[in-house]
């Protein structure tokens, strides 16, 4: 599953349709709320200054995470910051229309804001990868912070998944206790060429060193742009019922890492073999 996890190119307008079903948004702990929906994740941290807004789903998406953010009680105009994960359209395709309804200001990363405001991907070769255009109002280095009121999120560069994948930090009070949130990127390859790419020369040396800073960033609730990752529909109903909070789980993070790298090593290992051959 990793590694085709997000390959919407290569995905037909049906299960396009069932990525983008509704889905009640929650309150996941602390300040942190889910408002995106069933295949594709975004997710509202507020603040008593106003609220910052992660990914934006397909073009499609928009709509329904504005309804779910009303559902909740906010305004999409308090959004005052939207960031992404990384620039896929399946992420942040309805970031131009969530910008144009909340004023926000967009903070991307270099390598992805040039994606951003070009509504094309760069080096895929996907086909529908084309997206509404959004332009990025604040580039964001490696360890930059966002503040906005009490929230503090830090930017974490993992190029790999896209040039300027960025997994994002914050740390969040819950019941008296701080909880490391990280909402992590991306480390799947999705058909991606990993030898020999002419347009993205250091994909692979970029995938490993991404999977090396990420087994650097403490983290006990483990959030994703797919909720497949973190077993989201698992939780869901686990936290309605009340008691300890499935999302908070320290080990969840490295295993998946575990996972992913054997996925990208088994690739990166066949791809060799076959340029060799």
């Amino acid at each position: 599953m990793l590694a085709g996890a997000g390959l919407f190119g290569q995905r037909d307008s049906s299960e396009r349709a069932e990525w983008n079903r509704p889905v009640p948004p929650f309150r996941i702990i602390g300040n942190i709320y889910y408002v995106g929906v069933s295949g594709v994740t975004s997710f509202l941290i507020t603040t008593a200054q106003g609220h910052i807004l992660l990914d934006g789903g397909f073009p499609e998406t928009a709509p329904l995470i504005e309804k779910n953010v009303a559902t909740l009680g906010f305004r999409i105009r308090d959004v005052k910051i939207l960031l992404n994960s990384h620039a896929h359209y399946d992420h942040c395709g309805g970031l131009a229309e969530l910008k144009r309804l909340s004023g926000a200001e967009m903070v991307a990363s270099r390598a992805d804001a040039e994606v951003l405001e070009s509504g094309r991907i760069s080096f895929e070769g996907w086909k529908n990868s084309g997206f509404p255009p959004v332009k990025v109002d604040r580039v964001i280095a490696d360890g930059e912070t966002v503040p906005l009121g009490d929230a503090v999120l830090t930017a974490n560069l993992t190029p790999g998944h896209t040039k300027g994948c960025t997994t994002w930090t914050v740390p969040v009070l819950d019941a008296g206790k701080t909880h490391h949130v990280v909402f992590f990127c991306s480390t799947s390859v999705p058909g991606y060429r990993l030898v020999s790419n002419p347009k993205y020369p250091q994909i692979a040396s970029d995938y490993e060193r991404t999977f090396a800073r990420l087994r650097q960033l403490p983290c006990d609730v483990f959030l994703a742009p797919h909720g497949g990752f973190f077993h989201l529909d698992e939780k869901r109903p686990r936290l309605a019922k009340g008691g300890a909070n499935p999302f908070v789980d320290p080990t969840e993070f490295r295993a998946f890492l575990d996972n992913s790298e054997r996925d990208f090593e088994r690739e990166l290992k066949k791809q060799q073999a076959n340029v060799r051959n």
